[in-house]
């Protein structure tokens, strides 16, 4: 989905027309956005700039909780000169960022419960986004009825 609808309630509302025309749920949609704790922006490539955690080549539930606990303020400068980019919000120190679509999720409360739990739960993060990206894997799989391996014979 877009990052950035201009106003926060219509993208919360695309987040949720994307994924749910997808079958996937709030707690799914969350799940998913998790991702974001490995990787970071690059302005050559979407505009954005920035890492949304400390740790950018570890998979964890570090982005929940730097989600919640950061001060997140619009990003206004780049390395000393006026940014020209998208809006994204960026913490206090300026050395993490997040999307208009991760700020989403603090915003709208039923997003917000299910990043309060993965922060304080990193193993039921990383147990419902296996689920649920082994549900974005199998979009559009038909799954025919096969017969077990021993009755091919």
């Amino acid at each position: 989905p877009d990052a950035d609808k201009g106003a926060r309630v219509k993208t919360i509302q695309h987040i949720r027309d994307i994924f749910y025309r997808m079958g996937f749920t709030d707690r799914e949609i969350v799940a998913l956005s998790g991702a974001h704790a490995m990787g970071r922006c690059h302005t050559e490539a979407s505009g954005y700039w920035g890492p949304w955690t400390f740790a950018e080549n570890s998979f964890s539930s570090e982005y929940f909780r730097v989600l919640l606990e950061e001060k997140w303020s619009p990003k206004t400068t780049h390395n000393g000169k006026p940014w020209t980019g998208p809006d994204q919000f960026e913490n206090s120190n300026g050395q993490l960022m997040m999307l208009p679509s991760d700020i989403a999720l603090i915003a709208d409360p039923e997003f917000k419960k299910y990043v309060e739990m993965y922060a304080k739960d990193e193993d039921l993060f990383f147990k419902d986004f296996a689920a649920a990206f082994g549900k974005l894997l199998e979009l559009g799989v038909p799954f025919a009825a096969v017969k077990p391996w021993y009755k091919i014979w």
